[in-house]
């Protein structure tokens, strides 16, 4: 029960129910709650686990710790970072903090630039290198260049205290590694380590899981080779190679039996995956029938595509309406479209709209999430929080006021030694000692407008004096002329200048009443300050994960997808340049070496095959006869994935608006039967 093991658990075959139970079990053997660690990858994986281990243990499920790789990883530094000379209240940075970072790091005011440089860098962290690491086995001038940049962006964190993403991983690696009591420690807290969605691991997890489990390999790791989709950002299927040799009695258990699909529906999705190299070779099967067949549908353009979609929602649920009671009726909720990327939603949301068809958008960019919205909530974040030593940063910095990286080191530096907050340090009298007189007196001047500003939202009631404060703020702050400075398009600075404004204006509207964040009325006409609205933005995020119980058509990138399953699922757009992505140049020759082209080919076939097994009921496939790319329209190329599926009949040409249209028909007769039936009730009763 202790020992090494591998669930390779396919698609829909239960995976977070064989956790929950390892995890019951776990603890009926006697090992105690606190000593048992589940790892997940996403934050909503790991409550939902924590639900379900709730409701199946009880109580003792409170002591279990549940969470992703990068929360064990900053419980681990809270606790012993200081040993890296890191200390408790560190900040985490966002990847917009750290793109700007980089700019001023590598001497670039060019946004596009500096998120090369951070891929880059994040790959590098991933595989456990470090900049002198990077910089010794770069393969050119350029990757000697980001190598140095590395090296001036690490020495910026340390400065100002704070770590990035990757550093979550990476510098919890090096404890392990480097400090034996701080791994004897950790390795006898941790009884037994379970790891979900273990084939998306990259090599440095890996190595913390190696360090935390030691010798006597206590750990369940729980995943699916065949859908790892996520090698662009370090995952290795390497890690399910390596298992074995590392730990030799490693036991390995296949789940093959799907509980969420139709055998059509597994039938396509196993063809699809046949033709990738298997590490631990398994076919899935299921016991809910034969079902639909899947349907491959070619359109003529991707209008005419969302067209069809529309067609087919309208179709399915017309006749889920006249099935007995209505025991079959579909809701909204129970359609999703799937496509390869961020850009193919456009026409499926136009063609939804038309029809009034609810929907939403999965995988894109939470309104929440741009870097101009982020800039404003870290001021309001400060405002109530002094402490917060992120939200300093970014906002001391965005828009720029002449204070550097070497002012802000220097701060950084004097509030650890005084064990302090950036903001607390501004007012000591013993700042001067470190800092030039110029250099005080800026800082000086941003921590009284700050608590000026603080002064007057407290005194900011109504949606009108709301609009005049937030107005008077970004004007004082001249941030329109900030983000029209840093964006090359003025058609890009105007969008983002437009998001600013909608913020503003959602702001205001609560404070001049409540608003119900899913539909956007106002519930109440209490008015509230400012500053009691500003302390409500630490909840903006869940805005997002309540739209979940929406009952509405979600579209979403298949990426996003995973983990996810609906009734009804349509896969947009799967031509040959899209899934495949496009693997060759314009000229037709091979984009990569062939080695790379094979791996990113197994990939792509990996991500059909998470598409066609999100599916539960029914499924159906569309290509583009046409497709625009860039400003031109290119013939299509129905996607090799699509022969691979193996179904009988390749195309389906019927329109659904004529199912429709019959379904209307049967709709009307069942109408008709039932007013002749009521007449002849009422004749029968006036006999009588």
């Amino acid at each position: 029960m202790h020992g090494p093991c591998l669930v390779l658990a396919g698609a829909g075959s239960g995976k977070t129910r064989v956790i929950t139970h390892k995890i019951g079990r776990l603890i009926q053997a006697g090992l105690p709650p606190q000593e048992i660690a589940a790892i997940t990858f996403t934050n909503k994986a790991a409550a939902e686990m924590r639900e379900r281990a709730k409701k199946l243990i009880g109580q003792p499920a409170r002591g279990v710790l549940i969470c992703t790789f990068h929360a064990l990883g900053v419980r681990m530094l809270r606790q012993d970072g200081e040993v890296l000379g890191l200390k408790k209240q560190f900040s985490i940075l966002d990847s917009d903090d750290v793109t700007s970072i980089l700019k001023d790091a590598g001497g670039s005011t060019d946004a596009a630039t500096a998120r090369q440089w951070q891929w880059t860098i994040s790959a590098w962290k991933n595989s456990g290198l470090n900049a002198a690491q990077a910089e010794a086995q770069a393969s050119g001038d350029e990757d000697r260049l980001v190598a140095r940049i590395m090296a001036r962006y690490e020495e910026r964190l340390t400065a100002y205290q704070s770590v990035d993403f990757d550093d979550l991983i990476g510098l919890p690696l090096k404890l392990l590694r480097e400090h034996d009591a701080v791994r004897d420690k950790w390795q006898k807290a941790m009884g037994h380590v379970l790891v979900d969605e273990y084939q998306d691991t990259n090599a440095t997890q890996y190595e913390v899981l190696k360090l935390l489990v030691g010798a006597r390999g206590r750990f369940t790791a729980v995943g699916d080779d065949d859908q790892s989709i996520y090698g662009w950002r370090g995952a290795t299927l390497d890690n399910l190679k390596k298992l074995p040799v590392d730990y030799p009695t490693l036991r390995v258990i296949k789940l093959e039996q799907n509980y969420r699909s139709t055998s059509a529906i597994l039938r396509a999705a196993n063809n699809v995956i046949a033709p990738n190299p298997k590490l631990f070779p398994k076919t899935l099967f299921s016991e809910l029938g034969e079902g639909e067949p899947v349907r491959v549908v070619d359109c003529d353009s991707e209008e005419h595509e969302a067209e069809r979609v529309v067609a087919r929602i309208q179709s399915l649920r017309a006749e889920g309406t006249l099935q007995a009671e209505g025991s079959q009726h579909k809701e909204w909720k129970d359609f999703c479209v799937l496509y390869r990327a961020n850009h193919m939603a456009k026409p499926f949301e136009k063609a939804f709209r038309k029809a009034n068809i609810p929907y939403k958008v999965s995988g894109g960019q939470s309104f929440f999430d741009r870097a101009e919205i982020k800039d404003l909530c870290s001021w309001m974040v400060l405002m109530v929080n002094n402490d917060n030593n992120a939200a300093f940063i970014r906002a001391i910095k965005t828009p720029k006021r002449g204070i550097g990286h070497t002012t802000l080191g220097a701060l950084s530096s004097f509030a650890e030694q005084y064990r302090l907050s950036l903001f607390e340090s501004l007012f000591s009298n013993s700042l001067s000692a470190v800092l030039p007189a110029k250099a005080v007196g800026s800082l000086h001047e941003f921590g009284r407008y700050l608590n000026d500003l603080e002064y007057r939202a407290r005194r900011t009631v109504g949606a009108e004096d709301a609009r005049a404060f937030l107005s008077a703020w970004l004007k004082d702050i001249d941030y329109e002329k900030h983000i029209y400075d840093s964006e090359d398009s003025e058609k890009v600075a105007a969008a983002r200048w437009t998001n600013v404004m909608d913020f503003c204006d959602w702001m205001a509207q609560r404070c001049g009443g409540q608003i119900d964040d899913t539909s956007g009325a106002v519930v109440a006409a209490e008015t509230k300050t400012m500053l009691e609205v500003v302390q409500t933005i630490a909840l903006l995020s869940t805005i997002s994960e309540r739209e979940g119980d929406q009952n509405v058509v979600t579209l979403s990138t298949l990426h996003a997808a995973k983990g996810l399953e609906w009734p009804h699922v349509v896969l947009a757009g799967v031509n040959e340049g899209l899934l495949p992505f496009k693997l060759e140049d314009d000229d037709g020759t091979d984009a990569m070496k062939t080695d790379d082209l094979a791996l990113r080919l197994q990939e792509e076939r990996r991500l059909m095959y998470v598409g066609i097994t999100r599916a539960q009921r029914t499924l159906a496939v569309n290509w583009l006869r046409r497709r625009k790319k860039g400003r031109e329209t290119v013939a299509g190329v129905p996607s090799r994935f699509i022969a691979e599926m193996g179904l009988d009949k390749t195309t389906v040409r019927e329109d659904p608006r004529e199912k429709i249209r019959a379904l209307r028909a049967e709709f009307a007769k069942r109408a008709a039967d039932s007013a002749e039936a009521h007449s002849l009730a009422e004749a029968a009763r006036g006999a009588d």
